[in-house]
């Protein structure tokens, strides 16, 4: 499945199983190699905290375009401390790019008929239009309610 972050199009460079089979991919994890999971997006981010800083990357399932509950978990799986690779999976969106990058997430995942219609350029001008947000993201920009703030008191 096509791979996107911020730059373009990218190649797979992780192993990854499923939330099931993930307590026995630990067990055998070799030495170097990139190991990743794959979770629905109603999962508890407290279910990966034990085992968060030995994953190269979560993947995070968007089941349905209108269905945010991923955007939510990747921003609690940031806040709770992972550092790896955060990955949107599924169905997603140009215009919901930014908003995940803004997330924490790094990458979406989509699928080759949507990649397809859908080409870099596309996803890559629809990034580039949000650069403003009313809360706090992980990319770090200052938020539109304290450039207000700050405004007010320059003047």
């Amino acid at each position: 499945m096509p791979l996107l972050d911020r730059n373009g199009w990218k190649e797979e460079s992780f192993h990854i199983v499923a939330y099931e089979e993930l307590d026995a991919a630990l067990a055998a994890k070799a030495p170097g190699r990139k190991l990743g999971v794959r979770v629905p997006n109603d999962i508890h981010p407290k279910a990966l905290a034990p085992v968060q800083d030995r994953l190269d990357l979560i993947a995070v399932a968007f089941p349905q375009y209108k269905d945010g509950r991923g955007f939510s978990l990747g921003r609690m799986l940031r806040q709770q401390g992972f550092e790896g690779t955060l990955r949107a999976s599924g169905h997603i969106l140009p215009d919901q790019f930014g908003f995940a990058l803004h997330d924490g997430f790094d990458e979406v995942e989509i699928d080759e008929a949507q990649a397809a219609r859908q080409p870099v350029e596309q996803w890559l001008h629809a990034r580039a239009l949000i650069s403003e947000s009313y809360q706090r993201t992980e990319d770090g920009p200052a938020t539109i309610f304290e450039k207000r703030r700050a405004a007010r008191a320059a003047a």
